[in-house]
């Protein structure tokens, strides 16, 4: 899945069982160098580089990863269908090696004053003087019946994370908006049986260019709502429209409304954008936020993260903070 995403979130509570594996003094302390909020790809590589660099870190992790319908994660060098939950573990027991202290617990308030004061909603109250967020998004998926209950299975997102597994079968797109076919488009790469449900596009939005595209790549192009899906076996056979007509199928790809978990950026006052997929905050090419000491990576930064650039993100944004603390000590030394 997309980005599969990847991150964790500040809403969400998932217990507050603590997994604590730190040097010092921390835990009694509540002090930190650096807080990473999430505990996705994202949040996890950026502990890694931390850790290893000697940083006092703490983890937030709220346990709800953006690709946790998904049984795997294609398209990351050695870790290709890999299961979603055992590279997160994987990367828990890394991060541990290094001192980082990792709790399952949410944020629910957070304020500055030079360093970060942060509120979890076990009761606790810690302190850093960096903090990462890495909260990514949720996905809103179309209120079409079955959808929801079959996302990450034959209801599918990102053919880049799940094409090769279902190639040459009957493909639909469930159109939720103009952009649906360049959707289309993409995934007729892996199927030449492609269907396109206009769904909530009139055909009248279509481009010329668009219609031309699609006949060119063999999509077929079917105009009314879809009311359900069809599913026998608990498998899906087809796309059923409201008029009452069926149509066969045994893949729907869809396009869900990217929500990014910006809360945190709000609270602190942090230069937004708005783009397409939603509103994220505006950063340098390291991460860094308009708030200084604040930074963003995942999909808490941008929609197309999908785990192997989350990861990179959060290892781009961890080593450029580790660098701007080593210099902000020196020079308070001079």
């Amino acid at each position: 899945m997309t980005e599969q995403t990847e991150q964790t979130g500040p809403t969400g509570n998932a217990g507050n069982t603590r997994n604590t594996r730190n040097t010092g003094n921390t835990e009694s302390t509540g002090t930190y160098e650096v807080i990473v909020v999430g505990g996705g790809a994202a949040g996890l590589s950026a502990a890694l580089v931390l850790g290893r660099a000697r940083r006092r870190t703490l983890v937030v992790d709220a346990g709800e990863p953006r690709n946790a319908p998904a049984a795997h994660m294609q398209g990351y060098l050695t870790r290709d269908g890999m299961p979603p939950d055992g590279f997160l573990a994987a990367g828990r027991e890394e991060i541990a090696r290094y001192g980082v202290e990792l709790v399952r617990d949410r944020v629910t308030d957070i304020a500055r004053d030079g360093d970060f004061t942060v509120a979890l909603d076990s009761g606790r109250t810690v302190r850093a003087r960096r903090l990462i967020v890495a909260t990514g998004l949720k996905d809103e998926l179309p209120a079409v019946e079955g959808v929801a209950e079959r996302f990450g299975r034959d209801v599918l997102h990102c053919p880049y994370c799940h094409g090769w597994e279902v190639r040459d079968q009957a493909f639909g797109v469930l159109a939720a908006n103009a952009l649906s076919v360049h959707q289309a488009l993409m995934v007729s790469q892996w199927s030449k049986d492609v269907t396109l449900f206009l769904h909530e596009v009139a055909e009248s939005e279509l481009s010329e260019q668009d219609v031309r595209r699609l006949a060119a790549a063999g999509v077929k192009v079917v105009p009314g709502r879809v009311a359900g899906l069809v599913v026998e076996d608990d498998r899906l056979t087809g796309v059923r429209l409201a008029d009452g007509s069926a149509y066969d199928r045994e893949v729907l790809f869809v396009a869900p409304r990217p929500v990014p978990r910006t809360e945190l950026f709000v609270k602190l006052g942090a230069e937004l954008t708005e783009t397409p997929f939603g509103t994220y905050p505006v950063i340098d090419e390291r991460g860094l936020t308009s708030v200084p000491g604040l930074w963003a990576a995942g999909n808490a930064s941008g929609f197309a993260e999908q785990v192997v650039n989350a990861a990179s993100r959060g290892y781009r944004a961890a080593a450029a903070l580790n660098g701007e603390l080593l210099f902000a000590d020196l020079d308070a030394t001079l």
